[in-house]
């Protein structure tokens, strides 16, 4: 299953059944899970800590050092979680010290070719990098999450769960759960209302959710006013209160 232009560095951990094709190079302190695909000229580095099932496409480098100037070489951390797609040219870094010290991908995710996860970035499970997309460091990243074609998301911001962010979108705030947006800056344009079909929320808590969002963004509301105003659903509605919720967790203000 190690072809034999391999190259596993003393010290590496492998778990059963791992397949590493020909020319990648896996370092002395990366720890990869049982069932893993490595496919050729693959570069992971470490300290690296990679679950079980993940397949990674030709040519990506996982675990390699950040690119953040004030990075002196420390031994921060990447974690992977399990069945991750991980496709060609992708780039993920390892943390700082200046944060946590990890940057943190669950599981179920599929990164698509050139995309791009910067040092510290906390990435959930479920989401999906079209081609290009990008985050910068420090950004934190909720389940189910879309980020299409070629959309940036700046240091320091949090996308929340089920958001989509549009082709091309430059996301300088904060996303709340569940909205969807479009353009550089990226603006609100509504709800992911197809994607609360797909994972089986009800038509009542999609309603709820749709408005919830016209207090955001349609009724000229203050955010204080806003949330008043949705008193009783959050009650109601789980999806509702996450939103409401969100916003303590924003300290870059979401996007308007």
């Amino acid at each position: 299953m190690i072809h034999p232009t391999a190259i596993i560095e003393s010290g590496a951990k492998l778990g059963n059944n791992v397949k590493v094709g020909p020319y990648s190079y896996i370092g002395h302190d990366v720890v990869l899970g049982d069932n893993c695909i490595i496919e050729s000229h693959v570069v992971i580095k470490g300290p690296s800590t990679i679950g079980a099932g993940n397949h990674i496409f030709q040519f990506a480098s996982v675990g390699e050092a950040c690119q953040d100037k004030k990075y002196k070489d420390e031994p921060t951390q990447l974690i992977i979680g399990d069945n991750n797609v991980i496709r060609e040219c992708a780039t993920i870094h390892r943390g700082t010290i200046q944060d946590q010290g990890i940057t943190r991908i669950g599981s179920n995710n599929l990164f698509m070719a050139y995309t791009h996860v910067a040092h510290d970035a906390v990435i959930g499970s479920n989401v999906i990098f079209a081609n290009g997309a990008s985050v910068a460091g420090h950004v934190h990243v909720g389940d189910w999450v879309i980020l299409a074609g070629n959309t940036g998301v700046h240091q320091f911001c949090k996308i929340g769960d089920h958001a989509f962010i549009g082709m091309y979108s430059g996301v300088n705030k904060d996303v709340p759960p569940f909205v969807t947006t479009t353009g550089t800056p990226a603006k609100p344009a509504a709800i992911n209302t197809e994607g609360m079909k797909r994972r089986g929320f009800d038509s009542d808590e999609i309603m709820a959710v749709r408005r919830a969002y016209k207090a955001f963004y349609r009724k000229g509301y203050s955010l204080e006013e806003a949330v008043l105003s949705l008193e009783d659903d959050a009650k109601k509605f789980p999806a509702v209160k996450q939103m409401i919720d969100f916003l303590d967790t924003s300290d870059r203000g979401i996007i308007r």
